[in-house]
């Protein structure tokens, strides 16, 4: 599943600012856990995450508070649950993203991505996530069960590796991780790999 998101390029690069800060929620196997909300600000700004968790398909709320210009609620449908949530300045430009993080129904537990940022803090654009599995590299081996985690410059996607005639729930492949920069793109922004690794 892919998302959109976007934030602006700055000059200087300001001084760090307090966070929320939300450890990645373990993939769990159920496809309905207890509903999610979690408030998270940076930079001045703060958004609210919302998702009631009540089935393999929900409603997810992101409200922004503190933009210049337009702080609508942003709703969309996911497939899936809500598993976690960060906020986080990946290009250091001032201007903040906030990155939810989904976990589809189903035995593959397929990880997504639900990412917006602060256009020059005035309104909220999507950041895209393309799909691991399209990589050549990243992508050999992968069946989902994944897990997002942020780190102060990269998103991180980190899965099980499988190999032919591996079962489900048996990988043999070790693990992978795939950490993502935040780039300019020609519609909006653009997670792209900037390291892949496996053990």
């Amino acid at each position: 599943m892919t998302v959109a998101l976007a934030a602006c390029n700055a000059t200087t690069a300001p001084a760090p600012a307090a966070r929320t800060e939300v450890a990645p929620a373990p993939i769990r196997s159920d496809t309905a856990t207890a509903s999610f909300a979690r408030t998270l600000t940076l930079h001045g700004l703060t958004f609210d995450v919302a998702c009631a968790n009540a089935s393999s398909t929900n409603e997810l709320r992101i409200q922004a508070r503190g933009l210049e210009i337009d702080n609508t609620a942003i709703v969309t449908s996911i497939d899936g649950i809500v598993t976690g949530a960060e906020v986080a300045d990946l290009d250091a430009d001032g201007s903040p993203e906030v990155y939810v993080f989904v976990q589809s129904a189903g035995s593959g537990s397929y990880g997504s991505l639900v990412a917006f940022a602060a256009n020059k803090r005035k309104s909220l654009s999507g950041i895209n996530l393309p799909p691991v599995a399209d990589h050549p590299e990243a992508g050999k081996g992968y069946m989902g069960h994944d897990q997002f985690s942020m780190s102060p410059t990269q998103l991180v996607q980190r899965f099980p590796v499988y190999r032919d005639g591996d079962a489900n729930a048996a990988p043999t492949g070790g693990t992978r991780e795939v950490r993502y920069r935040l780039t300019p793109g020609e519609a909006g922004w653009q997670l792209r790999i900037e390291q892949v690794r496996s053990w």
